[in-house]
């Protein structure tokens, strides 16, 4: 089989793992393109060719799109439904790690009668955490309650937000800000962001979970009409979602996000050293009785010389690489708009970049 021609757009973190993995597979032929020169110097892939573009360029960004046979969106948020209108045009097969709710719904309506495949929401949560989801769901002959919980977390919190930045400034900020997807009593619904509450220990460390949007993907419309309850929180170590509070609500900032988001990039640090938690139970009756699955992950960061990896940079990539390599190989539609759930959790976890999360394991899970 021929090398498949992806369009990789943005070298941030994420970018540079996602394009490093595709490269060194053999498999794929990959142009990496983002506004910064620095990044894509800091690209170092060899098999990889490289563009300068500008995001917010249309026109550019309809040229370094043209002759891909796949665009994967790795930029942020506030530009999915730009670059997915971009590969829509160009007759490109879409891929997108993003989290935001109405970039994706926008994103649906382009894939409505398409000829390519619109697949947005391939990372970790949304993406992986829909997977599992719907594979715990499955084993149920009435599923009552499936909660998801996922955190990005510093190995060694040492602030007062007991937070360090493993990712975009961006999309963090966007998924405190606006309203999150559920299902409550078997009825659709928003509930808001930072509410909810809870607390919970996992190999005697103690965690806080509460709502943040976009986790839950599209579960919601897949999973209408056969839960009681539904619902996605992000874990945090406790005190963050008061200090968040405090920031947004009472501070005001939530009216002033860019004052907000230089302050976090002025005064929290970044850290390569973090882990990736990934915390999912469900409940229901199987053979007539009550029953309660639970699968779990911790992902650690890798230290390895010469190339580190954090653990968001590990299963972000992965979810996406996955998706890409199981598109390429049949085992999804080549048209429309597909959703994280369409794949099997054991074919995920045994793909080749997929693999990820069983290498990364360090807790008991089921799958």
């Amino acid at each position: 089989m021929a090398a498949m021609k992806v369009a990789l757009l943005g070298a941030g973190h994420i970018g540079l793992t996602i394009a490093q993995q595709l490269s060194a597979s053999g498999d794929y032929a990959v142009t990496v393109a983002d506004r910064s020169e620095a990044a894509l110097a800091r690209v170092g892939v060899s098999a990889a060719r490289r563009l300068r573009l500008e995001g917010d360029d249309a026109a550019a960004l309809r040229r370094a799109i043209d002759g891909h046979d796949a665009v994967i969106n790795a930029l942020p948020y506030h530009l999915a439904t730009r670059a997915a209108q971009q590969a829509g045009a160009a007759g490109c097969h879409y891929f997108d790690l993003t989290e935001d709710v109405a970039a994706t719904r926008a994103i649906k309506q382009l894939a409505h009668g398409a000829r390519t495949a619109f697949m947005p929401q391939c990372g970790l949560a949304p993406g992986f955490i829909g997977i599992v989801g719907q594979h715990l769901a499955r084993g149920f002959e009435r599923l009552h309650e499936l909660k998801m919980r996922v955190g990005a977390l510093p190995a060694f919190p040492t602030n007062a937000l007991k937070y360090n930045l493993t990712w975009s400034v961006d999309g963090l900020i966007n998924e405190y800000c606006h309203p999150c997807e559920a299902i409550r009593d078997g009825q659709r619904t928003e509930v808001l962001a930072l509410e909810g509450l809870e607390h919970f220990s996992l190999d005697g460390v103690e965690y806080e979970a509460f709502n943040t949007s976009g986790g839950l993907g599209t579960l919601c419309e897949t999973l209408g009409g056969q839960v009681r309850t539904l619902d996605y929180k992000s874990v945090r170590y406790p005190g963050h979602c008061a200090a968040m509070k405090l920031l947004l609500h009472d501070l005001g900032l939530a009216a002033d996000q860019e004052t907000l988001k230089e302050i976090l990039r002025r005064s929290i640090p970044s850290t390569m050293q973090d882990v990736v938690l990934v915390f999912v139970t469900a409940s229901g009756l199987r053979d007539g009785v009550l029953v309660q699955e639970v699968f779990a992950r911790k992902i650690f960061a890798d230290r390895a010389a010469g190339a580190p990896q954090s653990a968001i940079q590990i299963t972000t990539a992965a979810g996406v690489c996955a998706a890409l390599d199981l598109f390429r190989a049949g085992r999804l539609p080549h048209q429309g708009f597909i959703r994280q759930e369409q794949i099997e959790l054991p074919e995920f976890l045994a793909n080749r970049f997929g693999r990820a999360f069983q290498q990364w394991r360090q807790v008991e899970s089921i799958g």
